[in-house]
């Protein structure tokens, strides 16, 4: 364990590109394959089961620190991090270990199904051997909450120095359904597999969103412009006689899709597309919330499927008669897919998403302006020459997203937040009136500088009417701008609607809360956009 966690504070104690790669190479080179397995794991999320509940967690460490319970619960959200909390109380550790990260990780899959009185013997004994450092990072795996600021671009140029190989392969190594369990060093990293290979999806291409004006682009005959639709970005890839759906956070989907089995009728063996997962009905595409009831469901009703059927809107080829066609320029990837999509019936579960025609910019953005009668959140920008490359890149990829829908709410509850922001609050629940009645629509914790979650923490604390655990009801005051993507309709919510990634976009300085808007006003928002 101490191999990890000096390579855990070589990252966490950097701002450096330079300094976190480096750690990771040293690490990928001299650690046990074991524990390099796990780390590769760990830093791209596939972290372990959490093996004890945060309840039996807080009451064994207040017992272990020798504090009565309230007093760790008091000290819990200043520390703002529950794994650090009771590093932070526990005594030094009696005895030391020389156990690696893989002997914990392994130990801790073995007790998660044991009784309460083993589980709670194995935590004890734990903490009594590791330091501070090694201890915040056992209970991080333990609570199953494990994060850290490494991307994964970060980890494949590490493991590309490590192993002298080069950056894509290893990005692309690292993508598909591999478990840390059953997988090991050489398998993932070093060997291979034509198995693994076949259901492993191409890293996607990330574009940025677009700084300045598009006439800063050059000629718009270089450029070509689609929809930027309101879905979830996926891969189909089509190999060995199977099908594989992956959305773009590296989850398997392919039996959440059903109806996309059919496309092994149409389309050839070794093609691989990129596009966008969308519910489907009348010839067009729908909103988002139609797509939603389809997220998160496994298995999907016979009523569901015929409700809100799904495709995949492509608008890439990726690979074309097993041969990657990544490095092939946009414009011929575009052509190739085109054809392609002509053979296609009717009725397949793969459409060609369309590109938006244009001769200059001014008509573009006029054109931008009618994204949401398009079911669309703006435009992509492609230039025609370009690559397919991995991850995020500046230059030949723009996301021209329309502005965001806008309400002025009034603030009547505050939280604090976490990590270094534990000492603020920054968690807010904000209402619209209905008539005389202030009615909760939402909540959002983004969008304020450092210095406004400041001076609103210091309002919060002299403003406070009423304490509920760790939220704060306050005095009805402040007004703020929430900026949103969507609205849709919600029978859970007491305002009946559900705002879609909600933020503070600004401080209503200038407004008093009798301005605020209303129940109403959302409602013709619901009508219009929902």
């Amino acid at each position: 364990m101490k191999q990890f966690a000096d390579l855990f504070n070589a990252i966490d104690q950097s701002t450096r590109t330079t300094v976190k790669v480096s750690a990771l190479t040293d690490y990928f080179q001299s650690a046990p394959k074991e524990d390099r397995i796990w780390t590769i794991a760990i830093f791209s999320g596939r972290r372990p089961k959490r093996a004890v509940t945060t309840t039996r967690l807080r009451e064994w460490g207040a017992e272990v620190a020798g504090i009565p319970l309230w007093l760790f619960e008091e000290a819990y959200p200043i520390v703002g991090d529950l794994a650090e909390t009771i590093a932070l109380v526990l005594p030094p550790a009696a005895t030391h270990t020389d156990l690696g990260l893989s002997h914990w990780i392994n130990a801790l899959r073995g007790i998660s199904q044991a009784e309460e009185e083993d589980r709670k013997a194995f935590v004890l004994d734990a903490w009594a051997s590791l330091d501070p450092t090694q201890r915040f990072l056992f209970n991080k795996l333990l609570t199953g909450g494990f994060r850290i600021g490494v991307s994964q671009k970060l980890m494949t140029r590490a493991l590309a120095r490590a192993t002298g190989r080069e950056e894509p392969e290893m990005a692309h190594r690292l993508m598909g359904d591999w478990d840390p369990a059953s997988t090991t060093w050489e398998q993932l990293i070093l060997e291979d597999d034509p198995a693994a290979a076949a259901s492993r999806p191409y890293p996607f291409y990330l574009a940025y969103a677009l700084e300045g004006e598009p006439e800063n682009l050059g000629a718009p005959t270089d450029w070509q412009a689609e929809w930027k639709w309101d879905g979830i970005r996926g891969q189909v890839i089509l190999r060995g006689g199977e099908h594989f759906v992956w959305s773009r956070g590296e989850e398997l989907m392919t039996d959440r899709f059903p109806e996309l089995a059919r496309i092994r009728d149409f389309l050839p063996d070794g093609t691989v597309l990129d596009g966008e997962l969308l519910a489907w009905g009348d010839g067009v595409p729908q909103n988002f919330n139609a797509l939603q009831k389809r997220i998160g469901r496994k298995t999907v009703p016979k009523a569901l499927l015929r409700d809100a059927p799904v495709i995949l809107y492509a608008y890439d080829l990726l690979e074309w008669g097993g041969v990657d066609y990544r490095q092939v320029p946009l414009a011929e990837r575009r052509a190739t897919l085109e054809k392609l999509c002509e053979t296609l019936p009717t009725d397949a579960p793969v459409k060609l998403s369309p590109t938006v025609a244009f001769d200059h910019w001014d008509a573009l953005a006029e054109i931008r302006a009618t994204a949401r009668d398009a079911q669309a959140e703006g435009l992509m920008l492609k230039r025609r020459d370009s690559p397919y490359l991995t991850g995020r890149k500046k230059g030949d990829w723009w996301k021209w997203k329309l502005d965001p829908l806008t309400i002025d709410a009034v603030m009547i509850y505050a939280q604090s937040g976490h990590g270094r922001r534990a000492n603020l609050f920054t968690d807010f629940t904000f209402a619209v009136w209905n008539g005389n009645d202030l009615v909760p629509f939402t909540k959002a914790y983004s969008g304020l500088t450092d210095e406004e979650f400041r001076k609103i923490t210091a309002w919060v604390k002299k403003n406070t009417q009423q304490r509920f655990g760790p939220v704060r009801q306050v005095t009805p005051e402040h007004v703020f701008e929430i900026a949103f993507e969507g609205i849709q309709a919600s029978p859970r919510h007491k305002s009946g609607v559900a705002l879609r990634f909600p933020r503070m976009s600004r401080w209503r300085h200038d407004k008093p809360i009798q301005e605020a808007n209303s129940l109403d006003d959302l409602n013709q928002m619901l009508e219009i956009y929902g």
